[in-house]
């Protein structure tokens, strides 16, 4: 069976458990359970998954520490799913290494949902083909070829510079590599979720345009343009969450970006080029 459609559930609660089996099964995974947490990780390194879905309660480790765990040897998608709604717990689980969380309880087309959209992301080692009927990946922001700038004119896109091979950026030190989903920064590869990498592909793309935090949100679902689906102030939040962590991995100074600039009420856009 193909990578794409292997997923691990990691859940003590054995109805829920039951449930998100089914859910997945309906959506053509082969499925692996486990009930705790050291089960959980064992499971994911043995089937390699791309598909993760996390309890946060477990009986000998909470979700946050099998997170981590996962994250050492693993670049499956992550899905936290949790009984607490708190936003510390949300930030926590995101920082821990996970793509995505659903607050209990959950509806079984919200989780189908949400990993339809992990699904038509690539992998590592994923060139850019798609198979038919996979989102196109976008190549500009949602809303179009120009933003407004600082100043409140249009403002033409101004993409990291192009390397030679099709699917490189790089700017002020920083190299990205779309077919092999590596990224280095002055030479030293840096070890990215896949997520942060899609996210940081996403601004490198677009250069000095401003993408607000909606076009990212939609960005990592791979919609090409507003279908309409809801975007929650906790999605929003996330975004803020894996710019974070990828400022800290890259090196990054949110005062003095080298790379990612906040546009203060609006969203993320690559900091100036240097001379360095």
């Amino acid at each position: 069976m193909e990578a794409s459609r292997v997923a691990v559930i990691v859940e003590d609660d054995r109805d829920i458990r039951d449930l998100i089996e089914a859910v997945l099964i309906q959506s053509g995974f082969e499925v692996h359970a486990a009930a705790s947490g050291e089960e959980g990780v064992q499971a994911v390194e043995k089937h390699d998954p791309s598909i993760v879905t996390l309890d946060l309660g477990l009986p000998d480790m909470d979700g946050f520490e099998v997170a981590r765990r996962i994250r050492l040897f693993s670049d499956s998608y992550i899905i936290m799913l949790t009984a607490r709604a708190e936003e510390l717990d949300t930030l926590l689980g995101l920082e821990s290494g996970a793509d995505d969380y659903i607050t209990k309880p959950f509806r079984p087309r919200e989780l189908r949902a949400r990993v339809a959209a992990m699904l038509r992301r690539p992998r590592m080692g994923d060139t850019g083909a798609r198979s038919p009927g996979q989102a196109r990946v976008p190549a500009a922001p949602v809303n179009g070829p120009e933003q407004p700038g600082d100043n409140g004119q249009a403002q033409v896109a101004e993409p990291a510079t192009n390397g030679n091979q099709a699917g490189t950026y790089s700017h002020n030190g920083l190299l990205l590599n779309h077919r092999t989903r590596t990224t280095e920064v002055d030479g030293q590869e840096i070890e990215l979720t896949r997520t942060e990498f899609d996210l940081l592909q996403a601004l490198m793309e677009s250069g000095r345009v401003v993408r607000t935090k909606t076009d990212l949100v939609r960005r990592l679902r791979y919609e090409d343009y507003d279908t309409g689906s809801f975007i929650s102030d906790a999605d929003m939040r996330a975004i803020e969450v894996h710019i974070g962590n990828l400022r800290r991995k890259l090196g990054d100074n949110s005062r003095e970006p080298r790379w990612l600039e906040t546009v203060r009420g609006v969203g993320y856009r690559l900091a100036p080029k240097t001379l360095r």
